[in-house]
Protein backbone atom coordinates (compact mmCIF):
# COMPACT_ATOMS: atom_id res chain seq x y z
CA UNK A 1 0.00 0.00 0.00
CA UNK A 2 1.16 3.89 -0.72
CA UNK A 3 2.56 5.97 2.12
CA UNK A 4 0.15 7.94 3.84
CA UNK A 5 0.92 11.62 3.02
CA UNK A 6 0.09 12.79 6.01
CA UNK A 7 2.34 13.05 9.51
CA UNK A 8 1.29 9.97 11.90
CA UNK A 9 -0.97 11.20 14.71
CA UNK A 10 1.21 11.25 17.92
CA UNK A 11 -1.53 10.19 20.62
CA UNK A 12 0.08 12.46 23.64
CA UNK A 13 -0.99 15.23 21.77
CA UNK A 14 -4.48 17.08 20.70
CA UNK A 15 -2.94 19.19 18.48
CA UNK A 16 -2.94 18.64 15.07
CA UNK A 17 -1.58 20.36 11.84
CA UNK A 18 -4.28 21.85 9.22
CA UNK A 19 -2.97 22.90 5.75
CA UNK A 20 -4.79 26.51 4.95
CA UNK A 21 -5.20 28.18 1.50
CA UNK A 22 -5.66 31.76 1.35
CA UNK A 23 -4.69 33.84 -0.95
CA UNK A 24 -3.52 30.69 -3.03
CA UNK A 25 -1.23 30.34 -0.51
CA UNK A 26 -0.81 26.91 1.32
CA UNK A 27 0.51 27.14 5.02
CA UNK A 28 -0.73 25.50 8.11
CA UNK A 29 -2.81 25.49 11.22
CA UNK A 30 -2.38 24.54 14.50
CA UNK A 31 -5.89 22.93 16.08
CA UNK A 32 -6.79 21.27 19.20
CA UNK A 33 -8.58 17.90 18.24
CA UNK A 34 -9.44 17.43 21.76
CA UNK A 35 -12.47 20.28 21.44
CA UNK A 36 -14.18 17.98 18.93
CA UNK A 37 -13.59 14.57 21.29
CA UNK A 38 -11.14 12.63 22.93
CA UNK A 39 -11.41 8.75 21.46
CA UNK A 40 -13.38 7.33 18.60
CA UNK A 41 -16.86 6.13 19.49
CA UNK A 42 -16.71 3.13 16.55
CA UNK A 43 -20.15 1.60 18.08
CA UNK A 44 -21.86 4.98 17.36
CA UNK A 45 -20.18 4.93 14.23
CA UNK A 46 -21.17 1.92 13.00
CA UNK A 47 -24.83 2.59 14.51
CA UNK A 48 -25.00 5.91 12.63
CA UNK A 49 -23.64 4.74 9.49
CA UNK A 50 -26.22 1.65 9.23
CA UNK A 51 -29.35 4.50 9.84
CA UNK A 52 -28.29 6.49 6.62
CA UNK A 53 -28.03 3.41 4.59
CA UNK A 54 -31.09 1.38 5.73
CA UNK A 55 -32.98 4.82 5.09
CA UNK A 56 -31.36 5.12 1.85
CA UNK A 57 -33.43 1.23 0.91
CA UNK A 58 -36.08 1.43 -1.29
CA UNK A 59 -38.09 -1.58 -0.11
CA UNK A 60 -39.40 -2.38 -3.00
CA UNK A 61 -37.84 -6.10 -3.75
CA UNK A 62 -40.83 -8.93 -4.45
CA UNK A 63 -41.84 -12.30 -5.04
CA UNK A 64 -44.69 -13.92 -5.73
CA UNK A 65 -46.70 -15.69 -3.22
CA UNK A 66 -48.98 -18.82 -4.80
CA UNK A 67 -51.61 -16.22 -4.46
CA UNK A 68 -49.93 -14.09 -7.41
CA UNK A 69 -48.69 -17.48 -9.51
CA UNK A 70 -51.44 -17.21 -12.98
CA UNK A 71 -52.94 -20.59 -13.37
CA UNK A 72 -55.19 -23.34 -12.82
CA UNK A 73 -56.52 -24.57 -9.68
CA UNK A 74 -57.20 -27.85 -11.12
CA UNK A 75 -55.96 -30.65 -9.45
CA UNK A 76 -52.83 -32.41 -11.24
CA UNK A 77 -53.92 -36.02 -10.93
CA UNK A 78 -55.95 -37.98 -8.40
CA UNK A 79 -55.05 -37.96 -4.89
CA UNK A 80 -54.80 -41.92 -4.52
CA UNK A 81 -54.21 -45.07 -6.66
CA UNK A 82 -51.50 -43.54 -9.19
CA UNK A 83 -48.04 -44.35 -7.52
CA UNK A 84 -47.09 -41.28 -7.52
CA UNK A 85 -47.11 -38.18 -4.68
CA UNK A 86 -49.77 -36.63 -4.23
CA UNK A 87 -49.94 -32.97 -5.53
CA UNK A 88 -52.48 -30.15 -6.24
CA UNK A 89 -52.34 -27.32 -7.88
CA UNK A 90 -48.98 -26.14 -10.01
CA UNK A 91 -48.63 -22.76 -8.54
CA UNK A 92 -47.53 -25.02 -5.12
CA UNK A 93 -43.52 -23.77 -4.79
CA UNK A 94 -42.36 -27.24 -5.27
CA UNK A 95 -43.31 -26.97 -8.92
CA UNK A 96 -40.73 -24.56 -11.41
CA UNK A 97 -42.34 -21.69 -11.81
CA UNK A 98 -44.70 -21.82 -8.28
CA UNK A 99 -45.06 -19.51 -5.79
CA UNK A 100 -42.57 -18.78 -2.88
CA UNK A 101 -42.54 -20.05 0.77
CA UNK A 102 -42.29 -16.50 2.52
CA UNK A 103 -40.72 -14.57 0.08
CA UNK A 104 -39.53 -10.92 0.50
CA UNK A 105 -42.43 -8.40 0.37
CA UNK A 106 -41.89 -4.43 -0.05
CA UNK A 107 -41.13 -2.99 3.19
CA UNK A 108 -39.81 -0.01 4.95
CA UNK A 109 -36.65 0.37 5.88
CA UNK A 110 -36.17 3.70 7.49
CA UNK A 111 -35.80 4.25 11.26
CA UNK A 112 -34.05 6.90 13.17
CA UNK A 113 -30.88 6.90 16.03
CA UNK A 114 -32.33 9.69 19.04
CA UNK A 115 -31.19 13.67 17.90
CA UNK A 116 -28.52 13.49 20.49
CA UNK A 117 -26.86 9.77 19.58
CA UNK A 118 -26.82 11.07 15.61
CA UNK A 119 -25.06 14.81 17.01
CA UNK A 120 -22.67 12.45 19.04
CA UNK A 121 -22.02 10.64 15.62
CA UNK A 122 -21.60 13.57 13.43
CA UNK A 123 -19.26 15.19 16.11
CA UNK A 124 -16.81 12.38 16.24
CA UNK A 125 -16.72 11.85 12.62
CA UNK A 126 -15.44 15.13 12.55
CA UNK A 127 -12.74 14.35 15.37
CA UNK A 128 -11.90 11.34 13.83
CA UNK A 129 -11.15 13.48 10.19
CA UNK A 130 -8.88 16.34 12.71
CA UNK A 131 -7.65 13.49 14.77
CA UNK A 132 -6.10 11.43 11.59
CA UNK A 133 -5.18 14.93 9.81
CA UNK A 134 -7.50 14.69 6.87
CA UNK A 135 -8.69 18.13 6.76
CA UNK A 136 -7.75 21.19 5.07
CA UNK A 137 -9.15 24.44 4.81
CA UNK A 138 -9.22 26.39 1.71
CA UNK A 139 -10.87 29.64 0.48
CA UNK A 140 -10.54 31.23 -3.38
CA UNK A 141 -13.27 28.94 -5.37
CA UNK A 142 -14.46 30.09 -8.33
CA UNK A 143 -16.94 32.85 -8.46
CA UNK A 144 -19.17 34.47 -11.19
CA UNK A 145 -19.41 31.37 -13.01
CA UNK A 146 -18.28 27.44 -12.66
CA UNK A 147 -14.65 26.68 -13.71
CA UNK A 148 -13.87 22.69 -12.98
CA UNK A 149 -10.21 23.64 -13.64
CA UNK A 150 -9.50 26.22 -10.92
CA UNK A 151 -11.54 24.20 -8.65
CA UNK A 152 -9.44 21.22 -8.92
CA UNK A 153 -5.88 23.00 -8.78
CA UNK A 154 -7.16 23.93 -5.11
CA UNK A 155 -7.59 20.41 -4.36
CA UNK A 156 -4.26 19.58 -6.30
CA UNK A 157 -2.55 22.26 -3.91
CA UNK A 158 -3.61 20.76 -0.84
CA UNK A 159 -2.32 17.26 -2.39
CA UNK A 160 -5.93 15.45 -2.20
CA UNK A 161 -6.38 13.90 -5.60
CA UNK A 162 -9.67 12.50 -5.11
CA UNK A 163 -12.21 10.91 -2.22
CA UNK A 164 -13.22 14.39 -0.67
CA UNK A 165 -16.10 16.31 0.39
CA UNK A 166 -16.00 20.35 0.22
CA UNK A 167 -18.07 21.65 2.91
CA UNK A 168 -19.72 25.52 2.64
CA UNK A 169 -22.13 27.25 4.85
CA UNK A 170 -24.70 28.00 2.34
CA UNK A 171 -25.34 26.12 -1.63
CA UNK A 172 -22.92 27.28 -3.92
CA UNK A 173 -24.15 27.33 -7.02
CA UNK A 174 -21.16 27.50 -8.79
CA UNK A 175 -19.17 25.12 -7.06
CA UNK A 176 -21.29 22.45 -7.37
CA UNK A 177 -21.14 22.71 -10.72
CA UNK A 178 -17.39 23.03 -11.05
CA UNK A 179 -16.91 19.78 -9.12
CA UNK A 180 -20.11 17.81 -10.35
CA UNK A 181 -18.04 16.18 -13.01
CA UNK A 182 -14.96 15.13 -10.54
CA UNK A 183 -15.09 11.50 -9.69
CA UNK A 184 -15.25 11.01 -5.61
CA UNK A 185 -15.84 14.59 -4.95
CA UNK A 186 -18.94 16.03 -2.85
CA UNK A 187 -20.17 19.82 -2.29
CA UNK A 188 -22.39 20.14 1.01
CA UNK A 189 -23.45 22.36 3.21
CA UNK A 190 -22.63 22.20 7.44
CA UNK A 191 -26.27 21.78 7.34
CA UNK A 192 -26.77 19.00 5.34
CA UNK A 193 -23.62 17.36 6.80
CA UNK A 194 -24.00 13.92 8.00
CA UNK A 195 -21.85 10.94 9.55
CA UNK A 196 -22.22 9.13 6.47
CA UNK A 197 -21.15 11.96 4.66
CA UNK A 198 -18.17 12.75 6.52
CA UNK A 199 -17.12 9.21 6.42
CA UNK A 200 -17.97 8.32 2.96
CA UNK A 201 -14.83 10.05 1.83
CA UNK A 202 -11.41 11.07 3.20
CA UNK A 203 -10.82 14.17 2.83
CA UNK A 204 -12.35 16.86 4.76
CA UNK A 205 -12.21 19.90 3.00
CA UNK A 206 -14.05 23.30 4.61
CA UNK A 207 -14.45 26.78 3.29
CA UNK A 208 -13.16 29.41 6.43
CA UNK A 209 -16.47 30.40 7.01
CA UNK A 210 -17.61 26.27 7.27
CA UNK A 211 -14.68 25.70 9.58
CA UNK A 212 -15.92 28.83 11.81
CA UNK A 213 -19.35 26.96 11.62
CA UNK A 214 -17.98 23.80 12.93
CA UNK A 215 -16.21 24.70 15.16
CA UNK A 216 -18.80 26.56 16.83
CA UNK A 217 -21.26 24.50 16.58
CA UNK A 218 -19.41 21.27 17.50
CA UNK A 219 -16.25 22.47 19.28
CA UNK A 220 -16.59 21.52 23.31
CA UNK A 221 -17.09 25.04 24.89
CA UNK A 222 -14.44 25.23 28.21
CA UNK A 223 -16.18 25.41 30.99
Amino acid sequence: MPASSHTPHNPLSNMVEVKVIQGGVVTTKSVDAATFGSKVLGRTLKDAIVMYEDNARQGTVQARTRAMVKGPNKKLWPQKHTGRARMGTPKSPLWRGGGRIHPPEPREHRYAMPVKARRSALRNAIFTKFRDQEVAIADGWPTGKPNTKSAVAILKKLGIGSSVTVVTTEVDRNLVRSLRNVPLVDVSTVGDLNVHQVLLRRYLVLTPAAFAAIEQRFAKKES
